[in-house]
Parts: C-alpha cells; structure tokens; sequence
C-alpha cells in the first residue's frame, strides 16, 4: 500500500479509570526522576503480562496490542489512528469513491459523536441529518465512553438494514430518534448544472474523482449554456464537504488560478516544508467565482476556499468553516494495517493557518432552517390563483408584440425560478445574485 496524504477528519475520546486496588511494584518509580524510554517500555510489558495472566477473563492478546498502539495515536490528537486491516481497506475504498454506510463524515467531541456533514445523496441526507448534529445514542446503545472507531462500528451493518440515531441539535429543546436504512455510498464527488447563466459546481468530497468530474462538468454545463460568453459566472458550493486528498485540493484550486502558491505544508522539520504552486490556465476563463463554504466545509474543502479567498479570486460566502488545518500522512504497517499520522500543519497562501479557526467568508450568509407548513399554510399556497388574464372574455394587450409578451413571460419565469430558489437554498440562491450583479456591473462599462 502506497504512503499518501490526507486532509480527512477522525476524533478520538480520552478517559481516566480509577481503581481501588493497585500492585506495588509496578509503581515502584522513583518520583524524582524522569524513567527513561527503556524502563517505560519494561513497565507497558509488566502490564502486559499482569493484564494475561490476571485479568478476571481470559483477553485477546492480539486486542491488547491493537489497543494500547491505538491509544498511543490517538492521545496526540483526534485525527491520528490506527487503522486495522478491515479499516485500512474501507480507507482506500472510500478514496476511490464507493463504500457501504450511512453516509455521515464524523468525528469526536464532549465524549459524543458529532456529525461534521452529511453527504449528499446519501440516506443520512435523506434523513436530514445535518452538520453539527450530535449522535448520542445507535439504537439505543449509548456512546458516550465509546472511541470513535467503535461508534462508527455501532453504526455499520448489512445493506438495506434500519438504524435508529438518537440526535441532540442546536434549536431543538429535547432529543430525537431518526431512522436511517444502511446503503452502498456510491459517492459522485462533482455534481454539475445550470441556473439560468450560473453554472454550479457541487464538490461532496475529495476523493481520486474530484479534479475530472469537475472539469467534465464544468466543460459539459458551459457548452449546454452556448459557450463562455452567454456565462455569467461560477458557483462552487463546497458545503457539508469533509474533505479528502490533498492533492486533489490542490488540483480544484489550480483548476482557477493561473499563478501563485496554492497551500503550504509545514512540519516538525523546516526542511521538510512543501509549497504547491497554481500552473497557467484557469478552466472558468477568468469569469467570476463564488465559493460557498459553513461549518461542515473541513480540511482539504478549507484548503480550496482559502486559497481562492488570498488570491482574490472567488468572494466566500455561506459561514465560518469547521476549522481543520493539519495534514494527515496515512503509512502502512506489517500486517496490512495502516497508521494515520498528524505530520503537518497546512496554510493558505497568505500564510495564515486555519487550525481551530477555520475561513470566515467575505459575506456571512446563514441559511435558514425550513420550517415545516402547517396544514392551513398548505392548503393556502395550494389554493388556485386567479389573474386578469385568467377571466373569460378579458381584452388583449395591445402594446405589445407576440415576441415581447414572449419575452415578459420567460423573464416571469426566471423570476418565479429565482425565487423558488431561495426557499429551497437560500445562500446558493444569494451566490447566484452575487453574480448576477456583477455580469450586470461589466455589461453596464
């Protein structure tokens, strides 16, 4: 298995257990001085062989190594792990872009599982499981004292079975159970369409797919619009997006900038910093960029917004994003395990790190929750309209040409379209407007 880099997300949990009997040697350290690594070593095999030969059942020693390397990793922070076999193979899976589950990227926080976002398309989204969501109990179980790598095995199960996800939101006064039906996650990493001249680009994650589908895309929507020209601008939405490759970060932002350092990696090392630079040629023709980013756009996503954000090429709108600035290096072990190590800290070409801050966008954009209608409300929107035009009998307009009440009616209907846009999403719908602005601001030069 090749060493690659990641900017994914994981979390860990970190306990204390007391005890009320202890056995007296294994203590016998010398309190003012510091044990050096070869006595420490001799105390974790005194644990060891204590723990098989005295624990109350009978323990899988293979388990007790797994843990303890386990706990090493993920004492240093909550994206450093070991990955066993099974779950080095459902990394790579996931990489090449289809794996089974629920569909939910998550990590770790107050002893809970919170959810960094949903992945579009996927039954957790189809739930409405949203970003920031706390999962506190998996059909039933709790998780609170769980590490994270066992409430994700909580939450695995065979294709087409139900979950039950007791949930703790923001705005919600009590808890609530959500039924979730497993799936295969075929993830699609780029989705691409028009909004009238708009074409928005929705990058769900970094993964080996990302860079060509958004180019297809990208070369698919503007030749359906009739080139270039009739083009007002770039949506690139990466909301909800966890994350993924690094150089599929460094790739989508390359993909709009002609010149200039894209991220930089620094580690423990000076001398062994990287700098990537953007390469001549910009797929979007210098049109204008608007990059939608909120809490759930993490890691390599924050790679891309940040580097678009310093060279002034894409105004970032939506809300502050998760905050993730560290470089995962992922390293095979014997025994085809993997180790996923923290190794760098990652900054925008400013350089500014990101870590724990996360990019705040140009315009603050909230989008807002939909309320569900009421049955008065319902039957109200659904009650049939009438107009003049609408009347048996009414007089024509005069005024006007066919193709002028043509051209009147297809801009109602945009209009209808833009607005029906803002119910259903509100800060692309916002992005959208941006553009259109600024299309109208050079036609007027």
């Amino acid at each position: 298995m090749k060493k690659f880099v990641m900017a994914a997300l994981g979390g860990t949990l970190a306990s204390v257990v007391a005890t009320t009997q202890f056995v007296g040697p294994l203590l016998a350290q010398e309190a003012d001085r510091p044990a050096s690594v070869y006595e420490q070593l001799d105390l974790f095999g005194d644990i060891f062989e204590r723990i098989r030969a005295q624990y109350v059942s009978e323990v899988d020693e293979a388990d007790l190594i797994e843990a303890a390397i386990n706990g090493m990793l993920t004492s240093l922070d909550p994206h450093s792990s070991y990955l066993p076999p099974q779950d080095a193979e459902d990394m790579r899976v996931q990489t090449r872009g289809e794996f089974g589950g629920l569909g939910i990227e998550v990590t770790q926080e107050d002893g809970f599982v919170k959810v960094v976002s949903p992945i579009d398309g996927t039954p957790a989204d189809a739930a409405g499981m949203e970003a920031g969501d706390f999962i506190t109990h998996v059909d039933g179980e709790s998780v609170l004292g769980l590490k994270l790598d066992e409430a994700v095995d909580l939450m695995r199960g065979p294709v087409g079975s139900e979950i039950i996800i007791t949930v703790v939101r923001e705005g919600e006064e009590e808890p609530f159970d959500v039924s979730i039906i497993r799936d295969t996650i075929k993830l699609t990493a780029v989705r691409s369409r028009l909004e009238g001249k708009t074409v928005v680009l929705r990058v769900t994650t970094f993964n080996d797919q990302t860079f060509p589908n958004l180019s297809d895309g990208l070369a698919k929507q503007v030749e359906e619009a009739g080139g270039m020209d009739n083009v007002n601008g770039f949506v690139l939405d990466l909301r909800n997006n966890p994350g993924g490759l690094l150089t599929q970060a460094i790739r989508v932002s390359d993909a709009f900038l002609e010149a200039g350092e894209i991220v930089s990696t620094r580690g423990r090392n000076p001398a062994d910093g990287e700098r990537f630079n953007a390469t001549p040629g910009d797929l979007a023709d210098g049109k204008p960029l608007v990059v939608l980013i909120n809490g759930g756009s993490a890691s390599a996503s924050e790679i891309v917004a940040g580097a678009l954000q310093d060279h002034r090429r894409g105004i970032v709108v939506g809300t502050k994003s998760f905050g993730k600035g560290s470089v995962q290096t992922v390293m095979p072990l014997r025994g085809e395990g993997a180790m996923r190590l923290t190794t760098a800290r990652y900054y925008t070409p400013s350089g500014r790190s990101i870590q724990a801050l996360g990019v705040s966008p140009d315009v603050v954009v909230e989008q807002p929750r939909r309320k569900p209608e009421t049955e008065e409300e319902e039957e109200t929107s659904n009650r049939f309209s009438r107009s003049e035009a609408d009347l048996r009998g009414r007089l024509d307009n005069d005024s006007l040409s066919e193709d002028e009440i043509r051209q009147i009616e297809e801009d109602r209907e945009k209009a209808e379209a833009a607005a029906k846009l803002r119910e259903d999403d509100y800060q692309l719908a916002y992005a959208i407007d941006i553009l259109r602005g600024l299309s109208a601001l050079g036609d007027a030069k």
